[in-house]
C-alpha cells in the first residue's frame, strides 16, 4: 500500500490514463473491425438472397440490406451455372484454381525453406549483398514485373493461345512460383532459432547440406513449414492480375475462379443478375482459406512470432 499522498495520486492519475488509452484503442479497433466486416455481411447476405420478380434480380440496395427471403437457390445456380457455353463453369474455374494453388503451394515452400536454409546455416561470400537486394526487390509490388513476365511467357509459348491455350496453366504455375524464394525472410528468422551445434554436428558426422535440411531442420520446423504452405496457397489462390493478362480474356475454360468472378461482374457476358452468382462464389472461395486458417492457427502465430525473432 501507497502511503505518500503525492505518489498515491501519481498512481491513480497513471492508471486513469493507461486505462482511457486502453478504452480508446479497443474504441478504435472496433470500428475498424466493424467497417471491415460490413461489406463481408453484405456480400453473404447476398450470397443466400432469393428475391426474385419474374426471374429478375431484384437488387441487394431496392430490397434492403438484409435480405427478406433467404436460400441455396443461387449456391445451386452457381455449380449448375452454363458461363459462355460452358458447361459447370464455375466447377471448371475451381478445379483450375485448385491445381495452379496446389501447385504453387508444393514448389514455393521448397523454394522458400530451401532459400532460407541456405541463408540461416551457410556462410558464403555474396550472402549479406543477396539478402540486402532481396529486401530491396520486396519492397516493389509483384504486378510490376507483370509485362516482363507476360514476353517473357509468351516468347516460350506458356500464355493462352489459341492452339493451345491449356498451356496458359503452366505458365500461371511459374510466374506465381519463380520468385518465391525471395520471401525467404521470416523463415530465414525461424532457422536463425534452430542452434548452429546441431548443423555443425550433423557435417562432422559426415551428412550433406541436403541430408542436414530434410533430416535435422525440417522436422524440426513444422510451424513454419505450415505457415509457409498456407501463404503460398493462398496467394494463387487469390490473385487476378497475372491470372487475367497470362490466361486471357476469351479462354473461359481455363479461367481461374477470380478471372471468372470478375467477368460475371464486368467482363465481356457480363450479366446484372448474376450478381446474387457472383456473392455465392465469393463464399465458397473464402470457405477454404476460412477453414485453412482456422485449423492451422496455432502453427500460423508459432511460425510468425519465431520467424520474427532475427532477421
Amino acid at each position: 500500500m501507497i502511503n505518500d499522498p503525492y505518489k498515491r495520486q501519481k498512481y491513480k492519475s497513471q492508471k486513469r490514463s493507461k486505462i482511457a488509452s486502453l478504452s480508446a484503442t479497443y474504441v478504435i479497433l472496433l470500428i475498424l473491425s466493424i467497417i471491415w466486416i460490413i461489406p463481408i455481411f453484405w456480400v453473404a447476405c447476398s450470397a443466400f438472397r432469393t428475391e426474385y420478380k419474374d426471374g429478375t434480380f431484384i437488387g441487394a440496395v431496392t430490397s434492403g440490406f438484409i435480405p427478406s427471403t433467404v436460400g441455396f437457390k443461387n449456391f445451386a445456380d452457381l455449380f449448375n451455372m452454363t458461363y459462355n457455353g460452358i458447361e459447370h463453369a464455375f466447377l471448371r474455374w475451381m478445379g483450375n484454381t485448385l491445381l495452379v494453388a496446389v501447385c504453387c503451394c508444393l514448389i514455393s515452400t521448397f523454394l522458400i525453406l530451401s532459400v532460407a536454409y541456405c541463408m540461416s546455416k551457410l556462410k558464403f561470400k555474396m550472402r549479406k549483398p543477396f539478402m540486402n537486394l532481396a529486401m530491396i526487390l520486396g519492397l516493389f509490388p509483384g504486378f510490376m514485373s507483370m509485362i516482363a513476365i507476360y514476353f517473357l511467357l509468351k516468347s516460350i509459348g506458356l500464355v493462352a493461345n489459341q492452339d493451345q491455350p491449356s498451356l496458359a496453366i503452366l505458365g500461371i504455375i511459374i510466374a506465381y512460383s519463380a520468385g518465391s524464394g525471395l520471401g525467404f525472410q521470416v523463415a530465414k528468422g525461424f532457422f536463425d532459432v534452430i542452434p548452429n551445434s546441431l548443423v555443425e554436428s550433423a557435417k562432422l558426422d559426415g551428412c550433406s547440406n541436403f541430408k542436414i535440411f530434410k533430416s535435422i531442420i525440417l522436422p524440426l520446423s513444422k510451424p513454419i513449414i505450415i505457415y509457409t504452405a498456407l501463404m503460398s496457397f493462398t496467394g494463387p489462390w487469390m490473385d487476378f492480375i497475372f491470372a487475367r493478362v497470362i490466361i486471357g480474356p476469351t479462354n473461359v475454360e481455363y479461367w481461374t475462379v477470380s478471372v471468372g468472378l470478375y467477368d460475371m461482374l464486368f467482363g465481356t457476358f457480363a450479366d446484372i443478375n448474376l450478381f446474387t452468382k457472383f456473392a455465392a462464389g465469393c463464399v465458397v472461395v473464402g470457405i477454404p482459406i476460412v477453414t485453412l486458417f482456422m485449423f492451422l492457427q496455432k502453427y500460423y502465430v508459432e511460425g510468425v512470432t519465431a520467424g520474427a525473432v532475427k532477421g
